[in-house]
């Protein structure tokens, strides 16, 4: 039994969607809260205006104090945060490097919750990654963090099925709020000092780069399998795109059909019921929802009708 009364003070360091669900379910059970990092306000959308972090945002609405430094390397956040005489830093998607000066602070008190079952997709984009390399599993990480990337000993793990229709955003969904009960889980269970954490196996080690734009251009002669993979992989954010007559779109659903070996990949075959189908190294994908630059999403069907002159062009020219 976890005796609310003595919870151990936390500095929360989160920016996205992700790291806003472990937030609220650390405040919902009773953990006191003293302070949140998160990254400084950024423009963004169309109109590039200045916006909040969902962390931040969750932050004032429960009147918790939020510092949002550009980096943790000055000697003003590491006198910030020793100020706070937090027992434990919880990260979750902060996007800083936490420096070994602020691990110093809390000794082997800086605890992580990281979306894949370590030591597999160490990294910032675990998720994106494990759907492209076609794994049918991965889960949440509660590791106690070190100076290496993602290579502290873990805590306790949490398993989620990747399913063959699942889009990074949905699956970042699940891991989320999974990621959240972990951390309570986890911070109850060292509490009531009911477990330890245990070293990493030195066996299955991948990495999970930051993804770039330039790595979310559709290659056609891969096969279809692997460009519905890309395509899901790469949904919501940032979209995997090809071209078309010198324009590029974005792909956004597509299913694998077969298809003739004879065609050279990339190639648009219109159906007579105006359904759109590209061909691939191996079969083909039918383009279920497409969205040229600059425009909104549609059905591809609606595209076909739209541009009625793209049958057997070649996408990604």
């Amino acid at each position: 039994m976890i005796n609310h009364n003595h919870l151990p003070r936390l500095i929360f360091a989160g920016t996205p969607d992700f790291a806003e669900s472990a937030l609220l379910d650390l405040i919902s059970n009773d953990y006191p809260v003293s302070l949140v990092l998160t990254q400084p306000d950024r423009p963004s959308g169309r109109g590039y205006v200045k916006r909040q972090s969902r962390v931040k945002m969750l932050a004032n609405k429960f009147e918790i104090p939020v510092y949002q430094p550009q980096t943790l390397t000055s000697q003003e956040v590491e006198q910030k945060l020793r100020s706070v005489e937090a027992e434990y830093l919880i990260v979750a998607a902060y996007g800083l490097i936490i420096p070994k000066s602020i691990l110093e602070i809390f000794k082997n008190k800086c605890i992580n919750i990281h979306a894949s079952l370590l030591p597999r997709w160490r990294g910032a984009a675990p998720i994106q990654r494990a759907i492209l390399a076609g794994d049918q599993e991965t889960g949440i990480c509660i590791m106690q963090m070190d100076e290496g990337l993602d290579t502290g000993p873990i805590y306790l793990t949490e398993k989620e099925k990747i399913l063959s229709s699942d889009t990074a955003g949905s699956l970042e969904s699940r891991l989320r709020q999974k990621g959240g009960k972990a951390i309570v889980k986890a911070l109850n269970l060292i509490k009531s000092k009911a477990i330890k954490p245990r070293v990493q196996s030195g066996f299955g080690v991948t990495y999970a780069p930051k993804l770039i734009k330039t790595e979310t251009k559709i290659d056609w002669a891969e096969p279809a399998f692997a460009v519905e993979r890309f395509i899901r992989a790469f949904s919501p954010q940032p979209g995997a795109y090809t071209s078309l007559n010198k324009t590029n779109l974005k792909i956004w659903h597509a299913i694998e059909v077969d298809s003739s070996p004879a065609a050279i990949p990339g190639t648009v075959l219109v159906k007579e019921d105006k359904t759109l189908v590209v061909t691939c190294g191996q079969n083909a994908l039918q383009i279920e929802e497409l969205q040229l630059s600059g425009k909104r999403r549609m059905k591809a069907r609606d595209f076909t009708l739209g541009f009625r002159l793209i049958n057997g062009q070649i996408m990604g020219d």
